[in-house]
């Protein structure tokens, strides 16, 4: 990387890049008794070679916790949450005081992370801020200008001063701001009035015309943009944004991805190019058509993107590794079975979250690498912006002065919504609110740190070691085609059970705090075999219940052919006037298949008013205009009186193979609404899985599927 460009209004020089000599190493911390009263040089990686500021108030916290002296001088960033926060709240000091600190340490490295947009994170309420949709002025006036003038302060001129802009603001507009199943109003308030954009290019201006000033925009993680229907926008989104209210690429010095998330750094047991049977592993429910499999690849590819969207040639990109190290005894040290690509990367991957769309107070998390500068090409360091220990969100209803509200993603019993696949959130219970010290939650992070933190495992002293009793009496309540309900008798504990993890095999599919669970999205006629681990407040795990074998009602079998289809629901409602879905056509077995023999059947039915259909392909890997469709009627059968019938002009597919993704919808002619829930074919799911209630014909005999 070379030197940065010389910056607007001649307060920058272009200087010569620091020696290559301390790349890739770990970030010292050096508390000196003096420091160096020069004015900061401006570098191209601010982080090598640098002393960065321990944060005294997180230090204190982490130092107070069983094991917690060993990672307590970490440097980690300082949130500006909310305008008090510039001059201080209880238990915490303002701007001023912890830049004053970082000299009197001797530190060359201070790291703040700017955030009190109006109308803050609008697709989290545990997140939402102090300032409404409307108020860029208050924003202005209020937040960034007293930033502006404390940083500018010449007495803070020898410090390099990283500012991470905005997390979980531009990313929002991109997914999050209408037509999917995670819109919400707030955010298309926010895209509509335009005030991410240009709050976050009146933040990069403002704080971009200090010297030693390096912003850094957040570009939120691989498990959010990852996929190139979000990627690309995503780029031209921050270019829109670093280009307004003054601002310039050159106010920019780099990106952060995974800012207060838990997307695992590496994932070292597949690649995305890995194929299991035939069936690749972006077509994994975990992966879900994802390119990228962890935040490495996604952080070196959105750089590339990013240079080519205009941003300069030597941005570098930062990644928080605070809470992303997924280690412990259930760290995965190889690929799971070969027996179906899901099984392949579930039994693999090191990142145990239910889904990747899981962000509040995760269950089974580890601190990651610790902060190093210049680890891989392109990365200017990996950080600790979000300090372990701090909470994300209350898993309950809390009233706090600080505008951050209850997110049923923070609830350890919520089943999740359109934006993590209708899973749960695997939140840890009893959790405060956000920004508040979580005692149970740092213990946990210290447990399963990876790489392993030395004397962060053994807590001693009066520490809850002992773990609950295992899990008695598992037995099936009931079970279908596709899903199956568990029952047992509650554990007991020195302290209280806090919640219960149960496994499908090796793999954990769901948490719980009651004494029941339905796994779902399974096989007909299929063997399972489950166990039930119980957990309390510590972090303690007990021993798994004895092993309980489950088979699935028959009834959705994949019949005798070589084809199969998989369904995912592209329709956020059950009762408006469309049914959306997406399929795909795979052929698993060893020879190729004559496309023009094939046709699919999706059962519906229309309830009442018009008798004719519209229908739609909005987008085809095939292209649309390969495939015809049409409604037909199928009789007077339960759910499915109506069918969409898919079918193919020519084309053979491959063995192994798939068409991929078909992007397909129908309406009544007269546009009113459907029902969707009672529909024989209708599945919630929104990630792509087999579906045995869509029919496969070939040569007009079905091949895959039950017919109602």
């Amino acid at each position: 990387m070379s030197t940065r460009g010389t910056i607007k209004k001649g307060l920058r020089r272009r200087l010569a890049a620091v020696s290559a000599m301390a790349m890739g190493a770990a970030l010292a911390v050096a508390l000196p008794t003096t420091a160096d009263a020069a004015a900061a040089a401006r570098v191209d990686n601010p982080y090598v070679g640098a002393t960065p500021y321990v944060n005294p108030d997180w230090s204190a916290l982490a130092a107070a916790e069983p094991g917690g002296d060993a990672i307590a001088d970490t440097p980690s960033f300082v949130w500006m949450d909310r305008i008090a926060a510039i001059t201080g709240t209880e238990g915490r000091r303002g701007l001023r005081e912890h830049l004053d600190t970082a000299l009197a340490q001797g530190a060359d490295l201070f790291q703040v992370v700017i955030y009190d947009l109006p109308g803050r994170d609008c697709a989290a309420l545990a997140s939402h801020g102090e300032l409404g949709p409307t108020e860029l002025g208050r924003y202005k006036s209020e937040y960034i200008d007293p930033i502006s003038e404390i940083l500018a302060d010449p007495a803070y001129s020898s410090l390099r001063i990283v500012a991470i802009i905005e997390p979980d603001s531009l990313p929002n507009i991109v997914t999050n701001a209408g037509g999917t199943a995670g819109s919400t109003e707030d955010c298309a308030t926010m895209k509509a009035n335009g005030n991410y954009e240009k709050g976050v290019g009146y933040a990069l201006h403002t704080l971009g015309a200090i010297p030693n000033v390096y912003n850094y925009i957040d570009a939120a993680h691989h498990g959010w943009l990852g996929w190139d229907s979000n990627m690309a926008p995503a780029g031209l989104e921050f270019k829109k944004a670093a280009t307004s209210e003054g601002a310039t690429v050159d106010d920019v010095a780099g990106f952060i991805v995974n800012t207060a998330n838990y997307s695992a750094l590496k994932e070292p047991n597949f690649k995305i190019t890995d194929s299991v049977n035939g069936t690749t592993v972006r077509q994994s429910k975990w992966i879900d058509w994802n390119y990228y499999t962890d935040e490495l690849t996604f952080a070196q590819a959105l750089r590339t993107q990013l240079v080519g969207q205009g941003f300069n040639s030597n941005i570098g990109m930062l990644i928080d590794t605070a809470r992303n190290g997924w280690g412990g005894a259930d760290r995965p040290t190889s690929a799971g079975p070969l027996t179906s690509v899901d099984a392949y990367v579930d039994g693999g991957r090191v990142d145990r979250r239910i889904h990747a769309g899981n962000w509040c107070n995760q269950s089974g998390a580890g601190i990651g690498e610790r902060p190093t500068a210049a680890p891989e090409p392109g990365i200017d360091a990996y950080v600790w912006a979000k300090p372990p220990g701090e909470s994300d969100g209350n898993s309950e209803p809390e009233e706090n002065d600080e505008g951050k509200g209850w997110d049923r993603m923070c609830d350890p019993t919520y089943e999740g919504n359109g934006r993590n696949g209708n899973s749960m959130s695997g939140a840890l219970p009893n959790a405060p609110v956000a920004g508040h010290w979580f005692s149970a939650q740092f213990q946990e992070l210290l447990r399963n740190a990876y790489p392993p933190i030395d004397g962060g495992n053994n807590g001693g002293g009066d520490d809850d070691t002992q773990a609950p009793t295992a899990p008695t009496g598992l037995t099936s309540t009931a079970k279908t085609s596709s899903s199956v309900s568990l029952s047992w008798t509650a554990s007991t504990d020195d302290t209280a059970v806090t919640g219960y993890d149960v496994y499908r095999g090796s793999t954990k599919v769901g948490s719980t705090t009651t004494t029941s669970y339905t796994d779902t999205g399974l096989s007909a006629s299929t063997a399972y075999s489950y166990t039930v681990k119980a957990r309390d407040a510590a972090g303690n795990v007990s021993a798994a219940s004895s092993a309980l074998s489950v088979t699935t009602s028959a009834g959705g079998g994949t019949g005798t052919g070589a084809l199969k289809v998989q369904y995912k629901n592209n329709d956020s409602s059950a009762t408006d006037n469309q049914i959306r879905m997406g399929l795909q056509l795979v052929n698993t077995g060893s020879t190729a298949v004559d496309l023009s023999t094939v046709k699919l059947r999706y059962w519906f039915t229309p309830e009442s008013a018009s008798a004719t259909f519209g229908t739609s392909c909005d987008w085809a890997v095939l292209g649309c205009g390969k495939l015809n469709l049409a409604v037909k009627q199928n009789g007077s059968a339960a759910g499915a009186s109506h069918y969409l019938e898919v079918s193919f002009g020519s084309g053979t597919l491959a063995a192994g193979a798939s068409t991929g993704e078909m992007q397909l919808r129908l309406n009544k002619s007269d546009w009113s609404n459907f029902n969707e829930a009672d529909d024989y074919s209708h599945s919630t799911a929104t990630s792509y899985a087999d579906s045995s209630k869509i029919g496969v014909y070939v040569g007009g005999a079905l091949s895959w599927g039950t017919a109602p």
